[in-house]
């Protein structure tokens, strides 16, 4: 899989684990905010509730955008590519064609990841559905209230309250058995029940000054905040709850505003409004902030909290809140670490890379000919990073000729491979590739001379500080390290060699080529090229055993042509061939057709 197409393959999956991550830890954060909330002033201040609402709608995110593998703390779920591939062919015809068609065995062993998959691309479109009922239902809602208010009458502004006139939300008398509520983000307006001129001169204007406290407060703000995440994790209850208790704060907080210093019968009268409002209301919309707006299993905590009124600026209640905030971010903290990613592996009996990329382009004019596969994303160059080491060493006089100097193995230098056991020259140096004879010149060069070259040859991201914490950029960053390429960067640094614009001596672009691996292909034109092996890597950063990096990276002359060319290939791991010589063969095999096509 590659690209785009990649992308969409595994939106369902990912889209599946962010949903269950968000409910696992909206469960938690309901558990937090409901613990600390059991305290005055915490339970209060809007900023508990929604600070809950908005690490859920983290927890869900960070699964679906990008971000670093590295800081996760459990193994990825992995699962074979050719499920997705499955999952989302056709009912006429085959995910894998001929050859690549997995066996009943193969097929017994994906049926699960298949029907995860499937569970994963119903469950998408079950929320797509869902999230377009709920706005369908806020735009209803919202469109009632609008006629509710063009049905009603304009009021003068009250008097008695304490804000200006000119600066209060429009007042409108409505006839309809419904809460004072004030509503409308951009366009504030108050509705005022017609049967509230039954109620007493004081408790209407305690009633006003509740709405227009929230209007002082920008509660709009904050609930339309509230119900936005809300809606958008319509499918998650405790994103509700979240919401609910956000509602409830803010209809205990403005009671507490307007009733701060006032005597106790007004607060008396204050208390009999709202329960006589809760007999007389219907439904309140949830697009709107209204008085007496809540359950009777609520309406006790308010009438208490309006007898016994606190103001929440106690010592604890602050360490609470700091607490609540605290436990919070380490429950996003948490979420982050423990949530697993998804990783896709080839099986291998199925011959399918992850993916790769060939890329031809003409050396003078930068057109390219041939652009095939995912030819922009950024790897370790491995040993093709041998190109450019070599151009710094005939370029810096470390390296003489083709077989000076010659450099003696010494116990301790990476021996993977048999052949780098060996006294190494220039030639067998780029012949095997062996590792230790490039840490000798990259060494010898030293880190700034190092960095100045690979900056002047802008080659890939340019990082060569290596492995994290350990100091080694100068010999290890280009082996499954900091310094990575992709393979447009690839052709775009050959090009330069190609046509001598690197600011280097011209005997170090004729020794290079002189001792890098080359052939003459059938149809006339002269190759030269590197190979790069190298493992994937794991989430955890570790060596991926399955997975497998092949470059081969060169040019092909004929006549006063010359065309240069990437290929990378990431494949299953064969225990018989490197990926560097099964990219080269491939690459070799189809690379005379496409330049006969030139």
């Amino acid at each position: 899989m590659t690209g785009l197409s990649a992308l969409l393959d595994q939106l369902p999956l990912r889209f599946l684990l962010a949903s269950a991550a968000c409910v696992a830890v909206g469960m938690g954060a309901w558990g937090v905010t409901a613990m600390f909330g059991r305290l005055p002033g915490v339970a209060l201040r809007r900023s508990t509730w929604l600070l809950g609402q908005v690490t859920v709608m983290a927890a869900f995110l960070v699964v679906l955008l990008p971000h670093s593998e590295h800081l996760r703390l459990v193994p990825p779920i992995d699962l074979p590519e050719v499920a997705l591939s499955h999952a989302t062919a056709t009912d006429g015809g085959s995910a894998l064609p001929g050859p690549g068609r997995p066996s009943a065995a193969t097929g017994d062993a994906l049926r699960p990841a298949i029907w995860l998959t499937r569970a994963a691309q119903v469950w998408l479109l079950v929320y797509l559905l869902g999230l377009g009922y709920t706005v369908l239902r806020l735009l209803y809602a919202r469109r009632l209230l609008d006629h509710l208010a063009a049905s009603g009458v304009r009021l003068p502004a009250q008097p008695g309250t304490e804000t200006a006139p000119t600066s209060l939300p429009s007042i409108i008398e409505v006839d309809a058995p419904i809460s004072p509520m004030l509503f409308g983000l951009l366009n504030p307006r108050l509705l005022l029940p017609r049967h509230l001129r039954g109620f007493d001169a004081k408790q209407q204007q305690l009633i006003i000054e509740h709405e227009l406290m929230h209007w002082r407060r920008r509660d709009l703000h904050w609930m339309s905040v509230g119900i936005a995440l809300q809606s958008l994790l319509w499918f998650n209850p405790f994103m509700r709850m979240l919401r609910n208790r956000l509602s409830w704060a803010q209809e205990l907080g403005c009671d507490r505003d307007v009733l701060r210093s006032r005597a106790p019968a007004q607060r008396k009268a204050y208390a009999a409004a709202l329960v006589a409002q809760l007999r007389l209301q219907r439904d309140a919309r949830q697009t709107a902030l209204a008085f007496g707006a809540v359950c009777a299993g609520t309406l006790a905590a308010r009438i208490a909290l309006i007898r016994e009124p606190s103001n929440g600026r106690s010592r604890g209640a602050d360490a609470a809140r700091i607490f609540s905030i605290a436990a919070l971010a380490s429950l996003f903290g948490a979420s982050l670490a423990f949530q697993p990613a998804l990783a896709w592996r080839s099986d291998p009996s199925v011959a399918q890379a992850a993916f790769s990329c060939t890329l031809l382009v003409d050396a003078a004019s930068g057109a390219q000919l041939v652009r095939d596969g995912h030819c922009d994303e950024q790897v370790t160059p491995a040993s093709t990073f041998n190109i450019p080491v070599a151009l710094m060493g005939f370029d810096s006089g470390i390296l003489q000729d083709e077989h000076a100097p010659m450099l003696p193995f010494k116990t301790g230098y990476p021996a993977y491979i048999p052949s780098w056991q060996a006294d190494t020259d220039p030639s067998t140096w780029l012949q095997n590739s062996v590792l230790w004879y490039a840490q000798q010149i990259t060494t010898r060069l030293g880190a700034k001379r190092f960095q100045d070259y690979v900056q002047g040859f802008s080659y890939g991201n340019q990082d060569l500080g290596g492995d994290p914490g350990k100091d080694n950029g100068l010999v290890q960053s280009w082996v499954s390290s900091s310094l990575r390429i992709s393979p447009s960067e690839q052709v775009n640094f050959l090009r330069k060699v190609a046509n001598r614009e690197l600011p280097l001596s011209p005997q170090a672009y004729a020794k290079t080529e002189r001792i890098l691996p080359q052939q003459t292909l059938g149809n006339g034109w002269h190759v030269v090229g590197k190979t790069g092996t190298a493992s994937a890597l794991l989430p955890d950063g570790g060596d991926d055993a399955t997975r497998q990096y092949g470059w081969y990276v060169g040019w092909a002359k004929k006549g006063r042509r010359t065309v240069v060319f990437a290929r990378l290939v990431l494949d299953a791991k064969q225990a018989d061939a490197m990926g560097g010589a099964r990219a080269r063969a491939a690459m070799l095999r189809d690379l005379p057709p496409q330049l006969d096509r030139l």
